[in-house]
């Protein structure tokens, strides 16, 4: 077998595995993982818009006294004060890594359907590959010690990147450019919820009827909500360009915070938080009928 077909059989062997049981089970793994994440990120806001919290820090960026934060921080110290905290923790980052590597798989090789091989597509994948890849080595890093890695305040870290940023030559341009651009992919994320475009990712005609009624709300309901938390975080970004301060920008615990704050009260938040559990429980119907 001379170098090409060695080159070309390797290449057909590596495909087959990303396409096999192995990367299937970690993506399904991974599913369930976010939803865990998003479910407890809804409940945590859940119980900053029914209680009485006001919210105050110190000069770290933690929440005095009791108060949680509705942030990925949050969730994983929620799952640490649990029995067996850190076993479920370690379980959470190895899904989350699996599904890094599904989007890995992706990446190279293809999403299922029939334009899932397009360069869009594939690029799209090598993304959320990068962002799990980041949040599983995050969940890890501080189940394996290192406190300071997954549960210090989404607020602050914005905090920090944004005026890290701020300080670039064109630091103003480039700040106001991707909070446009996150503002972009709350909408679109939104947009795709209300348009049910996650159908034909979805084993949608095996489902039992008022299951699949289910989902779809579920599907629609999350994804809105996600994409308002998204574009909400954008525009505290592009405010932070404009003014140049930091400070306006805000991580997921504050930009939760903020829909308390408007006029309608905790109930916008509420609504929001059911939308985030909602999304989680998305999740986890994806994980089974995720078209993989």
């Amino acid at each position: 077998m001379g170098l090409d077909g060695a080159v070309q059989n390797g290449t057909n062997q590596v495909r087959r595995l990303a396409k096999g049981r192995v990367v299937e089970t970690a993506a399904r793994a991974g599913f369930v993982a976010r939803g865990v994440l998003y479910a407890l990120v809804g409940l945590l806001a859940m119980r900053i818009a029914l209680t009485d919290d006001s919210g105050q820090r110190d000069g770290s960026g933690q929440q005095d006294g009791s108060g949680q934060q509705a942030d990925r921080g949050g969730a994983l110290t929620e799952i640490a004060d649990k029995p067996f905290g850190s076993a479920l923790l370690w379980l959470l980052g190895l899904a989350l890594a699996g599904m890094a590597l599904w989007r890995l798989s992706e990446a190279l090789f293809g999403q299922a359907g029939q334009d899932g091989r397009k360069a869009r597509k594939r690029l799209a994948s090598a993304g959320r590959f990068v962002f799990y890849g980041v949040v599983s080595y995050t969940v890890l890093a501080y189940v394996a010690g290192d406190k300071g890695s997954g549960s210090g305040s989404s607020d602050r870290q914005s905090d920090d990147v944004t005026a890290t940023a701020l300080d670039w030559p064109s630091g103003q341009w480039i700040v106001g450019a991707a909070g446009a651009g996150i503002i972009a992919a709350g909408l679109w994320i939104a947009g795709r919820a209300m348009l049910r475009k996650y159908r034909k990712h979805l084993r949608m005609s095996e489902m039992p009827a008022p299951l699949r009624h289910t989902v779809d709300v579920l599907g629609m309901v999350g994804g809105l909500g996600r994409g308002c938390v998204f574009a909400a975080a954008g525009a505290f970004v592009l405010v932070a360009a404009v003014r140049h301060e930091p400070g306006e920008a805000k991580g997921m615990d504050d930009v939760l915070r903020s829909f308390r704050d408007t006029p309608a009260g905790p109930w916008l938040l509420v609504a929001v938080a059911l939308a985030l559990v909602a999304f989680g429980v998305f999740s986890w119907a994806s994980a089974r009928w995720r078209k993989v």
